[in-house]
């Protein structure tokens, strides 16, 4: 085969570090990736820096000397990667952070391994890519739940693989990210005309079907609803960022009698209906006899049904549930929606009988959240006598692939959420940012209103067309496009992450299991 090397054992790639800084020098490349990974999530948003970075990760990797080196290079990657973009779970509190950023880096020290493993392969830039997105979709479920914040999908929400999205979802983006770092790291690894060609083919497709997704317009909405939306404002500050008890429903009642107040000047078209953000009330307007009153004169004040994010009591002692309850001005209570993810440590203590008395700091969780298992699908009549199907997600909801497609059928979406404890934080960007990849996802108009930002309006294709980033108080109306049929990502991403998943695993084993002169662990250049 034509090379474009002169002298395959005497490039680069071949050349062995000296024992003694071998190692420093890998991790400082890899924490360095982990940092340039890092850069293509929100507020930054260089979509370019993560296939970038998961470039160099892999050649770090690949000159790494043993699975044990591989995964200290990845620990490295991790902790460079989650470190800056995972710094504002300091505001909840040191030890979070601290927890976080080693759960975060171990599934980074997994992957590297797994990279490293995928080494004895010739096609290993696939397996590699395969093996990468399995361990995305463990780190989305374990442990409690999972936390898949950093999922490479987000970040190209603004590139040309933007297209992609309701075709291959988060997940197929991810792939498509890792895959083509993968491929530039081939080509460094052993430069070839052979590799060079797989390369630019793979670059061709994808962004060709990218681009078909991109240029395919919209279809028309079978109908317009227009929905008001309140930002109540919060004090913000950590864990106890909505201030005493009722002061952010209080606030919501006055920002949403100005919503009233403009309404009837005129200055506002009147809504279909008004939506309020998640912990609107952070006591039980059912059994709380103030807050109850605050929300029964904010409905009644703007004289259309209310979407209000609300804390409810039980089913349990010293239980509690995140909902949206659909308040028609009449008193009525209509469908509810109970959140389905719950942050734990935030909402809920895993071991809680165990923990509380170990770490007494936790008690500023209060009460156990327990999660709804229904979807967010709300059929709700408007005043006019339409009926129409919204889908609910409730703040951290949206970092979740089965609670977001269970919403495929939805006709529009909202998302109420409530951010008050990471003001001037990037964690709100990055919120933000994800759910714009969700409506992408989904292709659905998405709605966002939060306690004390951002609140805005996302159109099918992720594109935003209003944004309130001041943490103070707002109101608005906007007009939401009603739209029917699902995308492909809605039933086929999960099952391509199982597959990838599985296929992965298989392969690997397979790989370990079967003897053959490449099990011999060293630095990879022409595999």
């Amino acid at each position: 085969m034509t090379t474009l090397r002169t002298a395959r054992d005497a490039s680069w790639a071949r050349q062995r570090w000296p024992r003694h800084w071998a190692p420093l020098v890998a991790a400082g490349a890899a924490g360095a990736a982990g940092l340039m990974t890092g850069t293509g999530v929100a507020p930054l948003g260089w979509w370019l820096a993560p296939p970038l970075g998961v470039m160099v990760l892999t050649v770090a990797v690949h000159r790494s000397t043993s699975l044990r080196a591989a995964a200290a290079v990845g620990l490295a990657y991790g902790l460079g990667l989650s470190g800056p973009t995972l710094g504002w779970m300091a505001a909840i509190h040191p030890a979070a952070l601290v927890g976080l950023l080693l759960l975060s880096s171990s599934w980074s020290a997994v992957t590297a391994v797994l990279v490293r493993a995928a080494g004895r392969s010739r096609g290993w830039p696939v397996l590699a890519a395969l093996a990468w997105l399995g361990v995305e979709f463990l780190a989305a479920r374990v442990p409690f739940g999972g936390f898949g914040w950093l999922r490479l999908g987000y970040t190209q929400i603004d590139s040309p693989l933007a297209g992609l999205y309701p075709f291959i979802g988060v997940a197929g983006v991810s792939f498509s990210v890792v895959l083509t770092g993968q491929l530039g790291a081939w080509i460094l690894l052993g430069p070839s005309r052979r590799r060079l060609a797989w390369s630019a083919a793979w670059l061709v497709v994808v962004t060709g079907a990218a681009t078909a997704g991109t240029v395919t317009p919209t279809p028309p909405p079978d109908g317009v609803v227009t929905a008001g939306w309140v930002q109540g404002g919060a004090p913000g500050g950590g864990v106890y960022g909505l201030g005493p008890p009722r002061t952010i429903t209080t606030n919501q009642a006055r920002a949403t009698r100005e919503l009233a107040a403009a309404i009837d000047a005129g200055r506002l078209p009147a809504p279909d209906f008004v939506v309020w953000p998640e912990n609107a009330t952070d006591l039980d307007p059912d059994t709380d006899q103030r807050t109850g009153q605050l929300v029964e004169q904010s409905v009644a004040a703007v004289g259309r049904p209310v979407l209000v994010g609300a804390i409810l009591d039980g089913p349990g002692p010293r239980q509690r549930r995140t909902a949206a309850q659909w308040r028609e001005p009449d008193g009525r209570i209509g469908p509810t929606y109970q959140k389905r993810s719950i942050v734990p440590f935030g909402e809920w203590i895993p071991f809680r009988d165990v923990l509380l008395p170990l770490i007494p700091a936790l008690r500023y969780v209060g009460a156990q959240s327990v999660a709804g298992t229904d979807p967010g699908l709300l059929d709700v009549q408007l005043p006019d006598g339409r009926s129409i199907t919204l889908g609910v997600l409730a703040c951290f909801d949206v970092a979740f692939d089965p609670v977001v497609h269970d919403l495929a059928t939805a006709q529009a979406v909202i998302v109420q959420s409530n951010n008050a404890m990471y003001q001037g934080t990037a964690q709100i960007e990055q919120q933000f940012a994800i759910t714009r990849a969700r409506a992408a996802e989904l292709r659905r108009d998405t709605l966002v209103v939060t306690t004390s930002g951002i609140t805005g309006l996302i159109d099918p294709t992720g594109r935003v067309t209003v944004k309130v980033t001041e943490p103070g108080p707002a109101v608005g109306v906007v007009q939401l496009g009603l739209r029917t049929g699902t995308t492909t990502a809605s039933w086929l991403a999960t099952p391509l992450e199982v597959t990838a998943t599985v296929a992965a695993a298989l392969w690997i084993t397979a790989l370990t299991l079967t003897p053959s002169p490449r099990r011999r662990f060293h630095p990879l250049v022409g595999s």
